[in-house]
Protein backbone atom coordinates (compact mmCIF):
# COMPACT_ATOMS: atom_id res chain seq x y z
CA UNK A 1 0.00 0.00 0.00
CA UNK A 2 1.42 3.17 -0.77
CA UNK A 3 2.08 5.85 1.40
CA UNK A 4 -1.10 8.27 0.36
CA UNK A 5 -3.50 5.38 0.81
CA UNK A 6 -1.77 4.22 3.86
CA UNK A 7 -2.02 8.15 5.15
CA UNK A 8 -5.52 8.37 4.57
CA UNK A 9 -6.98 5.47 5.31
CA UNK A 10 -5.40 6.02 8.66
CA UNK A 11 -7.03 9.70 8.47
CA UNK A 12 -10.72 8.12 7.26
CA UNK A 13 -10.92 5.81 10.56
CA UNK A 14 -9.26 8.32 12.62
CA UNK A 15 -11.96 10.74 11.98
CA UNK A 16 -15.03 7.64 12.49
CA UNK A 17 -13.41 7.08 15.58
CA UNK A 18 -13.14 10.47 16.99
CA UNK A 19 -16.38 11.40 16.03
CA UNK A 20 -17.95 9.23 17.99
CA UNK A 21 -16.20 9.45 21.04
CA UNK A 22 -16.18 13.20 20.69
CA UNK A 23 -20.03 13.12 20.86
CA UNK A 24 -20.60 10.74 23.80
CA UNK A 25 -17.88 11.98 26.03
CA UNK A 26 -19.53 15.66 25.85
CA UNK A 27 -22.94 14.18 26.80
CA UNK A 28 -20.59 12.02 29.63
CA UNK A 29 -18.99 15.57 30.67
CA UNK A 30 -22.32 17.45 30.93
CA UNK A 31 -23.76 14.60 33.20
CA UNK A 32 -20.98 14.35 35.83
CA UNK A 33 -21.21 17.96 36.12
CA UNK A 34 -24.83 17.56 36.99
CA UNK A 35 -24.30 14.98 39.32
CA UNK A 36 -21.46 14.90 41.01
CA UNK A 37 -19.08 17.89 42.97
CA UNK A 38 -17.22 19.68 40.78
CA UNK A 39 -14.39 19.32 43.03
CA UNK A 40 -14.32 16.14 41.90
CA UNK A 41 -14.12 17.10 38.62
CA UNK A 42 -10.92 18.76 39.06
CA UNK A 43 -9.49 15.86 40.72
CA UNK A 44 -9.91 14.36 37.49
CA UNK A 45 -8.36 16.76 35.83
CA UNK A 46 -5.25 17.24 38.31
CA UNK A 47 -4.57 12.88 38.45
CA UNK A 48 -5.07 12.82 34.80
CA UNK A 49 -2.01 15.82 34.48
CA UNK A 50 -0.47 14.15 37.52
CA UNK A 51 0.04 10.70 35.90
CA UNK A 52 1.21 12.31 32.40
CA UNK A 53 4.15 13.52 34.31
CA UNK A 54 4.66 9.66 35.34
CA UNK A 55 4.53 9.02 32.14
CA UNK A 56 7.85 10.84 31.53
CA UNK A 57 9.46 7.01 32.77
CA UNK A 58 9.09 6.28 29.27
CA UNK A 59 11.57 9.04 28.70
CA UNK A 60 11.85 8.89 24.33
CA UNK A 61 12.68 5.18 24.21
CA UNK A 62 9.56 4.45 22.61
CA UNK A 63 9.94 7.17 20.00
CA UNK A 64 13.63 6.08 19.44
CA UNK A 65 12.79 2.75 18.74
CA UNK A 66 9.75 3.62 16.11
CA UNK A 67 12.05 5.59 14.18
CA UNK A 68 14.58 2.52 14.34
CA UNK A 69 11.80 -0.20 12.73
CA UNK A 70 10.59 2.15 9.71
CA UNK A 71 13.77 1.56 7.83
CA UNK A 72 13.90 -3.02 8.90
CA UNK A 73 10.13 -2.97 7.90
CA UNK A 74 10.39 -1.06 4.58
CA UNK A 75 13.08 -3.89 3.84
CA UNK A 76 10.91 -6.25 5.22
CA UNK A 77 13.92 -7.63 7.50
CA UNK A 78 11.97 -9.87 9.73
CA UNK A 79 14.94 -10.73 12.26
CA UNK A 80 15.79 -7.45 12.38
CA UNK A 81 12.38 -6.45 13.51
CA UNK A 82 12.04 -9.06 15.92
CA UNK A 83 15.21 -8.11 17.64
CA UNK A 84 14.30 -4.03 18.13
CA UNK A 85 10.85 -5.87 19.41
CA UNK A 86 12.64 -8.07 22.45
CA UNK A 87 14.64 -4.49 23.20
CA UNK A 88 11.41 -2.69 23.43
CA UNK A 89 9.31 -5.16 25.44
CA UNK A 90 12.18 -5.45 28.32
CA UNK A 91 12.45 -1.89 28.19
CA UNK A 92 8.87 -1.38 28.76
CA UNK A 93 8.32 -3.62 31.39
CA UNK A 94 11.25 -1.90 33.08
CA UNK A 95 9.33 1.21 32.62
CA UNK A 96 6.33 -0.21 33.88
CA UNK A 97 7.86 -1.12 37.29
CA UNK A 98 9.84 2.44 37.67
CA UNK A 99 6.31 4.20 37.16
CA UNK A 100 4.48 2.17 40.05
CA UNK A 101 7.26 2.85 42.21
CA UNK A 102 7.45 6.66 41.54
CA UNK A 103 3.62 6.94 41.76
CA UNK A 104 3.66 4.39 44.91
CA UNK A 105 5.95 7.18 46.43
CA UNK A 106 4.10 10.26 45.16
CA UNK A 107 0.52 9.23 46.81
CA UNK A 108 1.45 10.94 51.00
CA UNK A 109 2.12 14.54 48.98
CA UNK A 110 -1.39 14.30 46.99
CA UNK A 111 -2.66 16.95 49.43
CA UNK A 112 0.04 19.38 48.34
CA UNK A 113 -1.51 19.38 45.46
CA UNK A 114 -5.30 19.61 46.04
CA UNK A 115 -6.27 23.11 47.31
CA UNK A 116 -10.06 23.15 48.83
CA UNK A 117 -10.85 19.71 48.28
CA UNK A 118 -14.58 20.50 49.60
CA UNK A 119 -15.97 17.19 51.64
CA UNK A 120 -13.27 14.76 49.67
CA UNK A 121 -11.74 12.80 52.52
CA UNK A 122 -8.03 12.29 52.12
CA UNK A 123 -8.89 8.31 52.50
CA UNK A 124 -10.93 8.79 48.92
CA UNK A 125 -7.97 11.30 47.70
CA UNK A 126 -5.85 8.30 47.89
CA UNK A 127 -7.86 5.47 46.77
CA UNK A 128 -8.33 7.46 43.16
CA UNK A 129 -5.42 7.67 42.95
CA UNK A 130 -4.23 4.68 43.14
CA UNK A 131 -6.87 3.49 40.27
CA UNK A 132 -5.23 6.29 38.02
CA UNK A 133 -2.00 4.79 38.82
CA UNK A 134 -3.19 1.47 37.55
CA UNK A 135 -4.50 2.30 34.49
CA UNK A 136 -1.01 4.38 33.69
CA UNK A 137 0.89 1.45 34.82
CA UNK A 138 -0.45 -1.43 32.99
CA UNK A 139 -0.78 0.19 29.80
CA UNK A 140 2.79 -0.35 29.24
CA UNK A 141 2.52 -4.00 29.05
CA UNK A 142 0.65 -3.61 26.09
CA UNK A 143 1.73 -0.03 24.43
CA UNK A 144 4.82 -1.87 22.95
CA UNK A 145 3.13 -4.07 20.63
CA UNK A 146 1.49 -0.84 18.82
CA UNK A 147 5.13 0.16 17.40
CA UNK A 148 5.23 -2.49 14.72
CA UNK A 149 1.57 -1.27 13.74
CA UNK A 150 2.39 1.83 13.43
CA UNK A 151 5.98 1.51 11.62
CA UNK A 152 3.78 -0.39 8.83
CA UNK A 153 1.54 2.73 8.34
CA UNK A 154 -1.28 0.60 10.22
CA UNK A 155 -2.21 3.42 12.69
CA UNK A 156 -6.25 2.57 12.37
CA UNK A 157 -5.59 -0.57 13.61
CA UNK A 158 -4.98 1.24 17.03
CA UNK A 159 -7.27 3.96 16.77
CA UNK A 160 -9.87 1.24 15.97
CA UNK A 161 -9.56 -0.49 18.93
CA UNK A 162 -8.91 2.73 20.88
CA UNK A 163 -12.29 3.97 19.61
CA UNK A 164 -14.15 1.07 20.79
CA UNK A 165 -13.16 0.93 23.89
CA UNK A 166 -14.15 4.58 24.61
CA UNK A 167 -17.40 4.38 22.82
CA UNK A 168 -18.08 1.27 25.31
CA UNK A 169 -16.44 2.93 28.26
CA UNK A 170 -18.04 6.07 28.62
CA UNK A 171 -21.51 4.41 27.49
CA UNK A 172 -21.16 2.40 30.56
CA UNK A 173 -19.67 5.04 32.83
CA UNK A 174 -23.00 7.04 31.72
CA UNK A 175 -24.99 4.80 32.72
CA UNK A 176 -23.34 4.34 36.15
CA UNK A 177 -23.29 7.93 36.91
CA UNK A 178 -26.88 8.52 36.36
CA UNK A 179 -27.91 5.11 38.52
CA UNK A 180 -25.23 5.37 41.19
CA UNK A 181 -23.94 9.11 41.01
CA UNK A 182 -21.12 7.34 42.73
CA UNK A 183 -17.58 8.65 41.55
CA UNK A 184 -15.62 5.59 42.51
CA UNK A 185 -17.75 3.45 40.68
CA UNK A 186 -17.08 5.54 37.71
CA UNK A 187 -13.39 5.34 37.90
CA UNK A 188 -13.98 1.48 38.40
CA UNK A 189 -15.98 1.38 35.12
CA UNK A 190 -12.73 2.69 33.21
CA UNK A 191 -10.26 0.81 35.01
CA UNK A 192 -12.40 -2.77 34.29
CA UNK A 193 -13.15 -2.19 30.48
CA UNK A 194 -9.21 -0.49 29.79
CA UNK A 195 -8.08 -3.92 31.48
CA UNK A 196 -10.21 -5.94 29.12
CA UNK A 197 -8.73 -4.47 26.22
CA UNK A 198 -5.35 -4.58 26.94
CA UNK A 199 -5.65 -8.31 27.22
CA UNK A 200 -7.52 -8.25 24.23
CA UNK A 201 -4.68 -6.47 22.23
CA UNK A 202 -2.29 -8.12 23.82
CA UNK A 203 -3.86 -11.46 22.37
CA UNK A 204 -4.95 -9.83 18.64
CA UNK A 205 -1.36 -8.45 18.01
CA UNK A 206 0.20 -11.38 18.88
CA UNK A 207 -1.93 -13.84 16.54
CA UNK A 208 -1.36 -10.80 13.85
CA UNK A 209 2.67 -11.20 14.33
CA UNK A 210 2.93 -14.68 15.46
CA UNK A 211 6.71 -14.29 14.51
CA UNK A 212 7.12 -12.10 17.58
CA UNK A 213 7.05 -14.47 19.88
CA UNK A 214 9.56 -16.75 18.60
CA UNK A 215 12.39 -17.86 21.47
CA UNK A 216 15.25 -17.49 18.20
CA UNK A 217 16.30 -13.42 18.46
CA UNK A 218 19.01 -12.26 17.75
CA UNK A 219 20.66 -10.00 19.90
CA UNK A 220 21.29 -6.30 18.07
CA UNK A 221 24.70 -5.41 17.07
CA UNK A 222 26.49 -2.83 19.73
CA UNK A 223 26.17 -0.12 16.73
CA UNK A 224 22.44 -0.88 16.52
CA UNK A 225 22.26 -0.62 20.55
CA UNK A 226 23.92 2.41 21.07
CA UNK A 227 22.11 4.30 18.12
CA UNK A 228 18.98 3.61 19.93
CA UNK A 229 20.03 4.68 23.35
CA UNK A 230 21.87 7.57 21.85
CA UNK A 231 18.65 8.82 20.29
CA UNK A 232 17.08 7.73 24.15
CA UNK A 233 19.27 9.73 26.28
CA UNK A 234 18.48 12.88 23.51
CA UNK A 235 15.02 12.32 23.96
CA UNK A 236 15.47 12.55 28.06
CA UNK A 237 15.59 16.03 27.62
CA UNK A 238 12.86 16.50 25.10
CA UNK A 239 10.74 14.24 27.54
CA UNK A 240 11.23 15.94 31.27
CA UNK A 241 11.18 19.50 29.26
CA UNK A 242 7.68 18.58 27.65
CA UNK A 243 6.15 17.63 30.77
CA UNK A 244 7.21 20.42 32.94
CA UNK A 245 5.81 22.77 29.63
CA UNK A 246 2.26 21.26 28.89
CA UNK A 247 1.84 18.87 31.78
CA UNK A 248 1.68 20.98 34.79
CA UNK A 249 -0.48 23.89 34.01
CA UNK A 250 -3.79 22.28 36.18
CA UNK A 251 -1.25 21.52 38.95
CA UNK A 252 0.10 25.15 39.32
CA UNK A 253 -3.85 25.95 39.19
CA UNK A 254 -4.59 23.50 41.49
CA UNK A 255 -2.30 24.10 44.03
CA UNK A 256 -2.12 27.53 43.85
CA UNK A 257 -6.09 28.51 43.30
CA UNK A 258 -8.10 25.68 44.04
CA UNK A 259 -8.78 22.14 42.80
CA UNK A 260 -12.33 23.45 41.40
CA UNK A 261 -10.74 25.72 38.94
CA UNK A 262 -8.65 23.11 37.48
CA UNK A 263 -11.74 21.60 36.30
CA UNK A 264 -13.51 24.69 34.45
CA UNK A 265 -10.28 24.60 32.86
CA UNK A 266 -10.55 20.90 31.41
CA UNK A 267 -13.88 22.05 29.85
CA UNK A 268 -12.00 24.12 27.67
CA UNK A 269 -8.99 21.69 27.06
CA UNK A 270 -11.56 19.58 26.38
CA UNK A 271 -13.24 21.22 23.64
CA UNK A 272 -10.08 22.49 22.50
CA UNK A 273 -8.57 18.72 22.34
CA UNK A 274 -11.68 17.37 21.13
CA UNK A 275 -11.36 19.25 17.73
CA UNK A 276 -7.43 19.50 17.51
CA UNK A 277 -7.17 15.06 17.83
CA UNK A 278 -9.68 15.47 14.84
CA UNK A 279 -6.68 18.54 13.24
CA UNK A 280 -4.20 15.77 14.94
CA UNK A 281 -5.15 13.14 13.16
CA UNK A 282 -4.17 14.41 10.04
CA UNK A 283 -0.94 15.06 10.89
CA UNK A 284 -0.12 12.25 13.00
CA UNK A 285 -1.12 9.34 10.60
CA UNK A 286 1.67 10.82 8.23
CA UNK A 287 4.72 10.30 10.60
CA UNK A 288 5.00 6.53 9.51
CA UNK A 289 4.65 7.67 6.10
CA UNK A 290 7.19 10.48 6.56
CA UNK A 291 9.63 8.07 7.96
CA UNK A 292 9.30 6.07 4.89
CA UNK A 293 9.47 8.82 2.71
CA UNK A 294 12.74 9.59 4.43
CA UNK A 295 14.01 6.22 4.14
CA UNK A 296 13.47 5.98 0.73
CA UNK A 297 13.48 9.55 -1.21
CA UNK A 298 15.59 12.74 -1.97
CA UNK A 299 15.92 15.02 0.31
CA UNK A 300 14.22 17.35 -2.81
CA UNK A 301 11.37 15.06 -2.49
CA UNK A 302 10.99 15.37 1.27
CA UNK A 303 11.44 19.27 1.68
CA UNK A 304 8.27 19.59 -1.13
CA UNK A 305 6.08 17.19 1.32
CA UNK A 306 7.81 19.30 3.97
CA UNK A 307 6.10 22.61 2.61
CA UNK A 308 3.08 21.08 2.00
CA UNK A 309 2.23 19.28 5.02
CA UNK A 310 3.28 22.93 6.76
CA UNK A 311 0.94 24.82 4.78
CA UNK A 312 -1.91 22.48 5.42
CA UNK A 313 -1.19 22.89 8.71
CA UNK A 314 -1.32 26.22 8.56
CA UNK A 315 -4.68 26.23 6.94
CA UNK A 316 -6.00 24.13 9.46
CA UNK A 317 -4.92 25.65 12.55
CA UNK A 318 -5.25 28.55 11.49
CA UNK A 319 -9.30 27.89 10.80
CA UNK A 320 -9.36 26.28 14.29
CA UNK A 321 -8.03 28.95 16.10
CA UNK A 322 -10.50 31.37 14.67
CA UNK A 323 -13.59 29.52 15.63
CA UNK A 324 -12.47 28.89 18.49
CA UNK A 325 -11.50 32.65 19.41
CA UNK A 326 -14.76 33.54 18.77
CA UNK A 327 -17.12 30.33 19.58
CA UNK A 328 -15.41 28.32 22.23
CA UNK A 329 -17.01 30.49 25.33
CA UNK A 330 -20.46 31.17 23.60
CA UNK A 331 -20.53 27.21 23.28
CA UNK A 332 -19.44 26.67 26.66
CA UNK A 333 -22.11 28.98 27.65
CA UNK A 334 -24.69 27.12 25.56
CA UNK A 335 -23.65 23.73 26.77
CA UNK A 336 -22.49 24.40 31.00
CA UNK A 337 -24.25 27.55 31.43
CA UNK A 338 -22.21 30.83 32.59
CA UNK A 339 -20.90 29.65 35.80
CA UNK A 340 -18.43 27.82 34.12
CA UNK A 341 -17.35 30.21 32.34
CA UNK A 342 -13.31 31.58 32.10
CA UNK A 343 -11.98 35.17 31.75
CA UNK A 344 -11.00 36.40 28.30
CA UNK A 345 -7.86 37.03 28.51
CA UNK A 346 -7.10 33.32 29.68
CA UNK A 347 -9.19 31.83 27.08
CA UNK A 348 -7.19 34.31 24.84
CA UNK A 349 -3.69 32.70 26.06
CA UNK A 350 -4.70 29.36 25.62
CA UNK A 351 -5.95 29.81 21.88
CA UNK A 352 -2.60 31.67 21.01
CA UNK A 353 -0.20 28.51 22.29
CA UNK A 354 -2.91 26.54 20.71
CA UNK A 355 -1.86 28.33 17.14
CA UNK A 356 1.59 28.60 17.65
CA UNK A 357 1.68 24.51 18.86
CA UNK A 358 0.43 23.64 15.52
CA UNK A 359 3.39 24.81 13.83
CA UNK A 360 5.38 22.81 16.44
CA UNK A 361 2.95 19.31 15.97
CA UNK A 362 4.33 19.81 12.56
CA UNK A 363 8.07 20.04 13.05
CA UNK A 364 8.21 17.69 16.12
CA UNK A 365 6.40 15.53 13.90
CA UNK A 366 9.07 15.60 11.42
CA UNK A 367 11.61 15.70 13.20
CA UNK A 368 10.18 12.16 15.16
CA UNK A 369 9.93 10.52 11.17
CA UNK A 370 13.87 12.16 10.45
CA UNK A 371 14.74 10.88 13.86
CA UNK A 372 16.20 13.96 14.88
CA UNK A 373 16.59 14.35 18.54
CA UNK A 374 20.11 15.33 19.86
CA UNK A 375 20.23 18.90 17.80
CA UNK A 376 18.13 20.41 20.75
CA UNK A 377 18.05 17.69 23.21
CA UNK A 378 18.57 20.55 25.67
CA UNK A 379 15.77 23.13 24.28
CA UNK A 380 13.09 21.13 25.87
CA UNK A 381 14.69 21.43 29.08
CA UNK A 382 15.08 25.47 28.53
CA UNK A 383 11.51 25.61 28.10
CA UNK A 384 10.14 23.71 30.63
CA UNK A 385 12.39 25.85 33.44
CA UNK A 386 10.89 28.91 31.60
CA UNK A 387 7.48 28.06 31.67
CA UNK A 388 7.46 26.85 35.71
CA UNK A 389 9.53 29.99 36.22
CA UNK A 390 7.20 32.16 34.37
CA UNK A 391 3.75 30.44 35.20
CA UNK A 392 4.55 29.80 39.10
CA UNK A 393 5.84 33.56 39.76
CA UNK A 394 2.37 34.93 37.23
CA UNK A 395 -0.15 33.01 38.93
CA UNK A 396 0.29 34.43 42.68
CA UNK A 397 0.17 38.25 40.79
CA UNK A 398 -3.38 39.50 39.96
CA UNK A 399 -3.08 38.05 36.23
CA UNK A 400 -4.12 34.47 38.02
CA UNK A 401 -4.85 31.81 35.89
CA UNK A 402 -4.28 33.91 32.87
CA UNK A 403 -0.25 34.21 34.27
CA UNK A 404 0.04 30.39 34.16
CA UNK A 405 -0.71 30.52 30.22
CA UNK A 406 1.45 33.68 29.42
CA UNK A 407 4.19 31.37 30.61
CA UNK A 408 3.09 28.70 28.58
CA UNK A 409 3.13 30.94 25.43
CA UNK A 410 6.07 32.32 26.02
CA UNK A 411 8.01 28.57 26.44
CA UNK A 412 6.32 27.42 23.33
CA UNK A 413 7.59 30.30 20.87
CA UNK A 414 11.35 29.35 22.09
CA UNK A 415 10.69 26.05 19.94
CA UNK A 416 8.80 28.00 17.20
CA UNK A 417 11.87 30.19 16.77
CA UNK A 418 14.50 27.41 16.94
CA UNK A 419 13.28 24.09 15.94
CA UNK A 420 12.78 25.31 12.34
CA UNK A 421 16.71 26.15 12.28
CA UNK A 422 17.83 23.04 13.68
CA UNK A 423 15.18 21.26 10.81
CA UNK A 424 16.11 22.75 7.41
CA UNK A 425 19.87 22.15 8.43
CA UNK A 426 19.66 18.95 9.00
CA UNK A 427 17.27 17.79 7.44
CA UNK A 428 17.49 19.99 4.33
CA UNK A 429 21.00 21.40 4.35
CA UNK A 430 18.82 24.69 3.54
CA UNK A 431 18.48 28.12 5.84
CA UNK A 432 14.97 28.83 7.66
CA UNK A 433 14.41 32.24 6.34
CA UNK A 434 11.54 31.28 3.99
CA UNK A 435 9.94 29.44 7.18
CA UNK A 436 9.80 32.56 8.79
CA UNK A 437 8.22 34.38 6.05
CA UNK A 438 6.00 31.97 5.73
CA UNK A 439 5.27 31.97 9.35
CA UNK A 440 4.25 36.02 9.27
CA UNK A 441 2.21 35.46 6.35
CA UNK A 442 0.25 32.87 7.47
CA UNK A 443 -0.33 35.02 10.74
CA UNK A 444 -1.29 37.85 9.23
CA UNK A 445 -3.95 36.35 7.39
CA UNK A 446 -5.16 34.60 10.38
CA UNK A 447 -5.28 38.02 12.15
CA UNK A 448 -7.12 39.81 9.53
CA UNK A 449 -9.61 37.02 9.15
CA UNK A 450 -9.92 37.19 12.94
CA UNK A 451 -10.78 40.52 12.91
CA UNK A 452 -13.27 40.13 10.52
CA UNK A 453 -15.17 37.45 11.99
CA UNK A 454 -15.02 39.17 16.03
CA UNK A 455 -16.80 42.33 14.30
CA UNK A 456 -19.76 40.34 12.64
CA UNK A 457 -19.73 37.84 15.67
CA UNK A 458 -20.17 40.32 18.37
CA UNK A 459 -23.71 41.45 16.22
CA UNK A 460 -24.83 37.53 15.83
CA UNK A 461 -23.89 36.57 18.62
CA UNK A 462 -25.95 39.23 20.63
CA UNK A 463 -28.67 36.87 21.42
CA UNK A 464 -26.98 33.57 21.91
CA UNK A 465 -28.83 30.53 21.28
CA UNK A 466 -27.86 27.38 18.90
CA UNK A 467 -29.12 28.95 15.93
CA UNK A 468 -26.71 31.96 15.99
CA UNK A 469 -24.11 29.27 17.22
CA UNK A 470 -24.47 27.84 13.62
CA UNK A 471 -25.08 30.62 11.93
CA UNK A 472 -21.72 31.88 13.06
CA UNK A 473 -19.37 28.62 12.51
CA UNK A 474 -21.10 28.96 8.68
CA UNK A 475 -19.62 32.22 8.37
CA UNK A 476 -16.35 31.81 9.62
CA UNK A 477 -16.29 28.65 7.76
CA UNK A 478 -17.16 30.49 4.29
CA UNK A 479 -14.55 33.77 5.45
CA UNK A 480 -11.79 31.73 6.72
CA UNK A 481 -11.71 29.44 3.70
CA UNK A 482 -12.43 32.15 1.10
CA UNK A 483 -9.85 34.47 1.77
CA UNK A 484 -6.89 31.94 2.08
CA UNK A 485 -8.21 30.25 -1.44
CA UNK A 486 -7.56 33.44 -2.86
CA UNK A 487 -4.82 34.60 -0.71
CA UNK A 488 -2.83 31.02 -1.77
CA UNK A 489 -4.95 29.27 -4.25
CA UNK A 490 -1.97 29.44 -6.78
CA UNK A 491 0.94 28.43 -4.69
CA UNK A 492 2.47 24.18 -5.57
CA UNK A 493 1.42 23.67 -2.00
CA UNK A 494 -2.05 24.04 -3.06
CA UNK A 495 -2.47 22.56 -5.87
CA UNK A 496 -0.46 19.56 -5.02
CA UNK A 497 -3.69 19.13 -1.87
CA UNK A 498 -6.29 19.87 -4.51
CA UNK A 499 -4.88 17.40 -6.86
CA UNK A 500 -4.93 14.90 -4.06
CA UNK A 501 -8.85 15.55 -2.78
CA UNK A 502 -9.73 15.24 -6.70
CA UNK A 503 -7.95 12.07 -6.89
CA UNK A 504 -9.84 10.51 -4.03
CA UNK A 505 -13.24 12.08 -5.10
CA UNK A 506 -12.66 10.19 -8.13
Amino acid sequence: MGRVKSATRNIAFGYVGQMATAIMSFILRKLFIIYLDEKLLGVNSLYGNVLSILNMAELGIGTALNFSLYGPVARGEKEKIKSYMQLYRKAYYIIAMVVAAIGLCLAPFLELLVKKPGNITHKELLLYYFIFLFNTVSSYFVAYKYSLVNAEQKNYIQTNIITITKVITVFVQIIVLVITKNFLLYLLTDAFIQLAQKIFVSRFLDNMYPYLREKNVERLSKEESDNVWNKTKALVFHKVGDVARLQTDAIIISSFIEVAMAGVVDNYNMVISTVSNFVNIIFNSVISSFGNLIATESKEKQFGMFRVYRFFASWVYGFSCVGFMVLLTPLIRIWLGDSWILAPAAVYCILIDYYFKGDRIVLSNYKTAAGVFEQDKYLALIQGAVNLVISICLVQTPLGITGVYVGTIVSGLIANITKPVIIYRACFDKGAWEYFIDSFKYLASLVFVLVVCNVIGNRVLATLNIGTFLLMAVIITVIFNGVYILLYGRTEEFKYLFGKIKERVR
